[in-house]
């Protein structure tokens, strides 16, 4: 489990510079651009899909949801130091990342799925409504990077996916196969 650093610094990116597409991924702002008493987790946001989160758009404001309250919020391009490591994540951090559904939509009323998150030691935030198969995809793209755990529900909260660390552990691909394989003895269940 990450602790919170007081301050982020070009040593907790994987990348830094304004050569790297950074929607969708988990930054740092420079500490440099921020004054003291902002820094630590305050640094960390999820960049969205605009102008300034393409390679090389140093002087483009770039949206952003500050990973310490989940408020949106606008920066420089240029104020950004890299992408942070996910390992580096804060638990804090995580659970309010879980909380953010996929860049440029509404929340459907009628959901057909929820995404929920879970850290190493079980603790968890609401599932997060999810209206389709894109949605889904998007969430599952941006949560797989960061979080130890991640499950799909659909509306009657049966686990259609489920990840841990990144890999796809529910469905497998085997069990599709040994469900056709397995033959038909003619036992029902009866409720």
């Amino acid at each position: 489990m990450p602790t919170e650093k007081l301050q982020y610094g070009a040593e907790d990116c994987v990348q830094t510079g304004t050569g790297m597409f950074i929607a969708g991924f988990v930054v740092v702002i420079d500490p440099e651009a921020l004054p003291e008493d902002r820094r630590g987790v305050r640094q960390l946001l999820l960049c969205e899909g605009v102008v300034g989160s393409f390679p090389n758009a140093a002087d483009d404001a770039v949206c952003a949801v500050s990973l310490a309250n989940g408020e949106c919020v606008g920066r420089k391009r240029g104020d950004l130091l890299g992408l942070l490591k996910p390992e580096l994540l804060p638990d804090r951090a995580r659970l309010q990342l879980s909380q953010i559904r996929p860049l440029d939509s509404e929340i459907p009323k009628e959901p057909e799925f929820f995404g929920y998150c879970f850290l190493p030691d079980g603790r968890y935030a609401s599932g997060v409504p999810l209206a389709n198969d894109l949605e889904v995809r998007e969430y599952i793209d941006i949560q797989s990077r960061y979080q130890h755990r991640l499950m799909i529900c659909d509306r009657e909260d049966c686990c259609v996916i489920e990840m841990r660390d990144g890999k796809l552990i529910f469905p497998t691909r085997e069990a599709p196969d040994a469900q056709r394989q397995e033959p038909d003895n003619g036992m029902e269940l009866k409720l």
